[in-house]
Order: structure tokens, then sequence, then C-alpha cells
């Protein structure tokens, strides 16, 4: 069973690559965990990466979580995303130390947003404040999807963000401050939607800056 498994998540077929990651997870073994690690890493196919993960987190955190870590600072891009996104299913925060912030400001987009997921999910509440300062720095960055997914980290941080994210909405670059505005929108309305939130953030910008955002 482990040699046809192991063979199986190199199959050519991704429907075989899926079947191969569910069973491991369905029968952990921590044979597995080395081949799925190295499988993550290049595995082209978004569903069976999910399904890689989800093996990943069906085995004990103190046997994955060390090898993840690893892959965190791999100079494969894709080991560094998909590691990171299995640490924040994973939830050890033990993990917290590796989301430095060469992670945060990572110039690849997927490795970032990666890295601000799994950030929220790890840091210590006593670390908050600092994380959400880090974060900012990253505001208006990016196309949609990336600003996207910086809001939603910011606002996952609760509370605490509020000041750094005020601050940021008179920073004196556009980009910035749209971003910020819209990040305030939506936190106060999370109904509104992020397109609505960008365009209403650059309007205001547009006419002088945030002065506008209470209405």
């Amino acid at each position: 069973m482990t040699s046809q498994a192991l063979q199986a998540l190199e199959n050519n077929s991704p429907s075989v690559r899926l079947q191969a990651a569910l069973a491991v997870g369905t029968t952990p073994d921590p044979g597995f965990i080395g081949a799925l690690i190295g499988r993550c890493a290049i595995e082209p196919e978004f569903y069976v990466r999910e399904m890689l993960t989800w093996a990943l987190t069906r085995h004990a955190a103190s046997m994955t979580v060390p090898l993840l870590l690893d892959e965190v600072r791999s100079e494969r891009v894709q080991a560094r995303s998909q590691a990171l996104h299995t640490l924040s299913k994973i939830g050890d925060r033990q993990a917290w130390p590796a989301i430095t912030p060469a992670l945060l400001s990572d110039a690849d987009g997927e490795v970032a947003r990666s890295a601000w997921r799994a950030a929220v999910v790890l840091v210590p509440e006593d670390e908050e404040h600092e994380l959400a300062v880090a974060l900012a720095t990253q505001l208006g960055r990016g196309e949609r999807e990336t600003q996207l997914s910086l809001s939603r980290a910011l606002i996952a941080l609760g509370e605490v963000m509020l000041p750094t994210l005020g601050a940021a909405t008179k920073d004196p670059d556009p980009r910035v401050r749209a971003h910020a505005i819209a990040t305030e929108r939506l936190w106060r309305d999370p109904d509104a939607g992020f397109e609505f939130a960008i365009e209403e953030a650059k309007r205001t910008v547009a006419l002088g800056g945030p002065g506008q955002e209470g209405r």
C-alpha cells in the first residue's frame, strides 16, 4: 500500500494524484509526510494541492510543522506558498516565529498572500499590533486580488488594526490611502463588497483625502 500510494502521488493523472492524497489523509502514516510536502512544492493542480494540505493536517503537527518550516525557507516559490498555506490550516502557533517581515513582503504575490493568511491565524494576541503595522506596509500593493487578501488579513485582526489603518488613510501615496480607506469601509460594512469599497475610496482620494469616509 505504501509504495503504491507514493507512486500514485507522482502519477501523470491529476485524478489519480487526488485519490492518492485522499487515501493518505484517510489513513495517516508518518512515512508519507515527506512525500506529501515534496509534492506540494511541485503539484500544478490547485485542487490536488488542497487535498495534499488536508492530508498533512491529518498527521501530527509535531511531525509536520518542523518540515513545513523548512519549506517556508525554500527558494522555490510554490514550496514557500503551499507550506505557509498548510501551516495556516494546521494552526500551530509554534510556527509563528517563521512568519518573518521578509515573508510578509515577499516579492511573489502568492507567497505574500499565503504569509498574510498564515500570520493572522498564528499571531499571539500580544503581537497583533506589531503584525498590523507590518501588514500595513503592504497597503497599495498589487491588483484587486492581492489588495483584497491584505484587507481581509487586516480585518481578521479586529479592532487592534484600526489605529494603524487610520494612519495609513493619511499616507502620501494615493494608492496606499485608497487601499486603507477601502479596508476601513469593508471593516464597517462587510456586505458592501471590496470592488465598491475600493472605487469609493479612489473617489475620496481624488477629491482630496479621506475627509469624507464617515458619510
